[in-house]
């Protein structure tokens, strides 16, 4: 199945620019170029995902997202921002968008971001909330729970549990992590995502992503439980 990707950008330079760069990796690419535009085509229910500039004239692309699931639309909306604040990361995810990009971005980058919400493609019997144990990832929310324990993850540890949650009892490779969560290609000096599993481990435990010596890291179904003897004994 092809893959449509409606790009809502102003700055016609980087749409073309994403519109080519998708088209040769076989997506259907359709621009718009202002927020009005952006909402009617997005509720045609013609496009796959949307990819939604926030500085758009006639309506911003946080109206034009609020508007969207207000009409209780459930398409992928990655937002596309000049703007690297934390409230306005906070604002679009907390609005209802999948994931953000800020300006400027690699394309191999944002290409993985789209494949990434895009797999497994989405349907009304798709799960809103990914489980492994007693480990839960709310997709629509953007909360983790570990039994009744909020965990507060930041957007890349999000993503990189999202990732280990889709392929339960796989192993990934650190390639595959990276191209999925970060979208560049691997730099064999690069331990970014040794520090990001570190990370993880320190908030969901750390028993719970597992080492694969010379494969990768999976994910655990469950934290292991403390084997230390109790207290006063020997």
């Amino acid at each position: 199945m092809t893959n449509r990707v409606l790009i809502a950008e102003d700055e016609h330079r980087i749409a073309s620019f994403v519109a080519k760069g998708l088209r040769a990796h076989g997506f259907v690419p359709t621009c718009v170029d202002d927020g009005q535009s952006a909402l009617r085509v997005a509720l045609s229910g013609d496009v796959d995902l949307l990819l939604l500039d926030i500085g758009l004239p006639d309506l911003d692309g946080f109206t034009v997202l609020r508007q969207l699931r207000a009409a209780g639309s459930r398409l992928p909306v990655v937002m596309l921002t000049a703007r690297d604040g934390v409230r306005d990361t906070v604002a679009a995810l907390e609005g209802g968008a999948d994931d953000y990009m800020s300006k400027p971005f690699r394309f191999e980058e944002l290409l993985a971001r789209i494949r990434l919400r895009l797999r497994p493609e989405r349907s009304d019997g798709d799960p809103t909330v990914l489980r492994r144990g007693d480990l839960a990832l709310d997709l629509r929310t953007r909360q983790a729970r570990v039994g009744d324990r909020i965990i507060d993850l930041t957007a890349r540890e999000f993503v990189l549990t999202e990732t280990f949650l889709r392929h339960p009892g796989q192993v990934l490779a650190r390639e595959q992590l990276l191209s999925a969560v970060w979208g560049y290609d691997f730099d064999p000096g690069s331990n970014i995502v040794d520090v990001y599993v570190g990370y993880l481990r320190r908030k969901l435990g750390a028993g719970r992503i597992v080492t694969v010596r010379g494969m990768g890291y999976r994910l655990e179904p469950a934290q292991p439980p403390d084997v230390s003897p109790p207290p006063g004994t020997v």
